[in-house]
């Protein structure tokens, strides 16, 4: 009999009297920690906050792009998330004739507002335990690739069912390991449309210096609009789209916080991984980040001093920078923060305890010891992958645009789609060539090409790079120089004119091209060599946590258990709480600008500030988003929260907006893989930092107006949203 694991079981094994809560709460399951966020100071039922009979909290929810959390905060469709969400569309807007980078973005107007292709903005109709409709059928005694067969089967039918007749999307997700599976039915919007954005120095203050760090000083902030078509509902750009009407946006406090105070977080965390055994983990902590962190070491120094050269690289790779640099320092934090909680010493202890417990259990652990040894040369080579074709050279995505064309040329060829596919791949090009700098692709290329033939699994090693040796002696810099000047994808005039006539006869000359044929070794060399192993092993992997973390539960029963975050709607909560992360050292709950000012650098990249901020704050020019005269910029929370909670809601016990989720702690970054309640803090950008620039520093008060504010014993600053005048239509 195929086991169930009870969700609902886990959400019940609370551990009150601590106020920091580890998990991310499913929002359907919410009644069952209910009475636990009442008693800390939530005014408002679960039912408040999830309902799929009326409008709720969950209505307010967007997820930003796939990757981030995004807020509704007006009745026509306004949109707050972090700056870093909305950075790679302010950079594609930037240039030196419009420098949104440095100088910020506004629009004054609606027509003003700039649209976003590829840009999604989704609301969740939905979330549906579907668990026995994905078992059907399946039996123990089937494989577990006839098992997964039937549960696609099943998928369809489900996901098919739910989204007929509708403009609705669905998936369904498993949850603990596929001891459970939920359907998302979602409504995605595909016009989206920048309104606002600070200046660089506001929005990104503190830099890769103040990153993963506290105290902080970051306007973490930008604006979108929903669109929607003359039905309110889901449609591509036009300009005679309307903003969206919500069915809930969510009114914002001019109340702020005191230490002590109930808040949550609601958003879509990416990934967490604190059931990993200990073999996991050492994986992680002394093989995989490591590596990680030495590639992209290598090439942010490259990186940052290019763009350090010129204001045309700043703007081409400040996106690209910014990806690179943020996971870059959060893994050295995490592996840091799991050394000094010992983590892997605790994960050995409990497993100890796990094997005694029965003879299958330990027989369970063994089994994970040999999966772990057996997957570590292909997950290695998977890493490996990511960080040099994903975050290197781009090059080599460049050729690999081409060969996708050619993979489906048969296909757009009988569909009559040859020529409008040309024509995307035309404009791929064009687009990769805007932000391009070709001496630092090739400086880029040289560097992690060394440090990619250092880490390859020599049975993994793509032949071309043979060469570095054979034919250039180990000259690394001959070797490029060779690379890129006998490579078609180095030149935007020959890469389009070539783009234009690709076909199948194109082939020959690929085949002869240094960049077509490395990326063809890697990428290619991925899926035959190292993908196949990676996902049978993986499998195993998987099928055994399932079975994994409901063991666990049986045996720890004094210990809070949560689904893993995937993605999902997800709400955390906590109060606002400053720490005592090292002896001797404690800090206050919020910052306020005298820090800014104190942190202030004249030229410095990270903290340097626009004068019309600096006059502001030394006039105390703060206007009604004064907290007893100092204005407050940032404030930590017990609040549980991952990559993909960036630009989530902070929310107090009323429900209404307080502040912005954009960061943890230095001491946090672990909390993907171990939580530690009295260490682990969540940074927000203070809502009232955040009217402040919009209507003080950027003169944008017609974009607060739209907004329901609200403040005191739920009286409201502004009673209904302000009508916006007829000239910013």
């Amino acid at each position: 009999m195929i086991k169930r694991f009870l969700l609902v079981a886990w959400a019940t094994c609370l551990v009150a009297g601590t106020w920091a809560k580890e998990g991310m709460w499913i929002p359907t399951l919410l009644k069952v920690v209910e009475g636990d966020m009442q008693s800390m100071g939530l005014e408002l039922s679960a039912e408040d906050i999830y309902s799929i009979n009326h409008s709720s909290l969950k209505d307010a929810i967007v997820h930003f792009g796939g990757g981030c959390t995004a807020e509704i905060i007006s009745s026509q469709g306004l949109l707050l998330t972090n700056h870093h969400c909305g950075f790679s569309q302010i950079q594609s807007h930037s240039s030196l004739e419009h420098d949104y980078l440095k100088n910020g973005f506004w629009a004054m107007k609606r027509s003003e507002e700039l649209p976003n292709p590829g840009l999604t903005a989704t609301l969740i109709v939905r979330i549906e335990d579907v668990t026995s409709l994905m078992m059907k059928g399946v039996k123990a005694e089937m494989d577990l690739a006839e098992q997964q067969k039937l549960m696609a089967e099943n998928e369809k039918l489900i996901v098919s069912k739910a989204t007929e007749n509708t403009n609705y999307g669905a998936t369904v997700r498993a949850f603990n390991y596929g001891n459970a599976y939920y359907m998302i039915v979602t409504k995605t919007f595909n016009d989206v449309r920048l309104v606002g954005a600070p200046p660089s120095s506001i929005g990104k203050f503190g830099g890769d210096t103040d990153n993963w760090v506290w105290p902080r000083h970051t306007g973490d902030f930008s604006m979108f609009r929903i669109y929607a078509g003359a039905d309110n509902e889901p449609a591509d750009y036009n300009e005679e789209n309307k903003p969206y009407q919500p069915e809930r946006h969510l009114e914002v406090s001019l109340d702020g916080v005191e230490e002590g105070d109930f808040t949550m977080v609601f958003g879509f965390p990416g990934v967490t991984e604190v059931y990993l055994t200990s073999h996991a983990v050492d994986y992680v902590m002394n093989k995989s980040n490591p590596m990680r962190i030495h590639m992209r070491e290598t090439s942010l120094s490259i990186i940052d001093a290019a763009m350090k050269s010129s204001d045309q690289i700043r703007i081409q790779y400040a996106a690209k920078q910014s990806r690179i640099s943020n996971a870059y320092k959060k893994w050295i934090g995490q592996n840091d923060g799991l050394i000094e909680l010992k983590a892997l010493e605790k994960k050995r202890e409990d497993e100890v305890v796990f094997a005694q417990h029965s003879a299958e259990n330990k027989a369970l652990l063994q089994q994970f010891e040999g999966w772990y040894r057996d997957i570590e040369k292909f997950s290695f080579g998977r890493d490996l992958l990511i960080e040099y074709f994903y975050y290197g050279p781009e090059i080599l995505d460049l050729a690999n645009a081409y060969q996708s064309f050619l993979g489906q040329y048969e296909t757009y060829q009988k569909d009559g789609k040859l020529e409008e596919k040309r024509e995307a791949l035309i404009a791929n090009v064009e687009a990769h060539f805007k932000d391009y700098h070709l001496p630092t692709d090739k400086r880029l290329f040289e560097s992690l090409t060394e440090l990619y033939v250092q880490y390859i699994d020599p049975s993994f090693k793509p032949a071309s790079l043979n060469a570095i040796d054979s034919k250039f002696k180990g000259d690394m810099k001959a070797f490029t120089e060779y690379f890129y000047g006998k490579s078609v994808f180095s030149d935007k005039e020959k890469a389009v004119a070539f783009a234009k006539s690709l076909s199948p006869k194109s082939l020959k000359k690929l085949q002869k091209d240094p960049a077509y044929v490395l990326m063809d070794e890697v990428y290619g060399g991925y899926f035959a060599l190292i993908r196949p192993e990676y996902g049978r092993i993986k499998s195993q992997i998987d099928a055994g946590m399932k079975d994994y973390v409901v063991r666990l539960e049986e045996v720890f029963t004094d210990r809070t258990f949560w689904s893993d975050a995937n993605s999902t709607l997800r709400l955390t909560y906590g109060k606002a709480e400053g720490s005592a992360p090292r002896d001797g050292m404690v800090y206050k709950f919020y910052t306020t600008t005298d820090g800014i000012l104190q942190k202030y650098k004249p030229g410095h990249a990270d903290f340097d500030l626009p004068p019309r901020l600096i006059e502001l704050i030394e006039k105390e020019d703060f206007g009604p988003y004064a907290h007893n005269g100092e204005m407050r910029v940032c404030f930590t929370g017990s609040n549980h929260t991952t990559g993909g909670n960036s630009g989530s809601p902070a929310l107090n016990g009323k429900g209404q907006l307080v502040g912005l989720n954009f960061d943890r702690s230095w001491e946090s970054t672990m909390s993907d893989i171990m939580f530690a309640p009295e260490r682990c803090r969540n940074i927000m950008v203070d809502i009232r930092y955040v009217l402040f620039i919009i209507d003080k520093y950027a003169g944008a008060g017609h974009l607060v107006q739209e907004m329901t504010l609200v403040k005191g014993e739920k009286e409201k600053a502004e009673t209904e949203p302000v009508p916006v005048p007829a000239e910013a239509e």
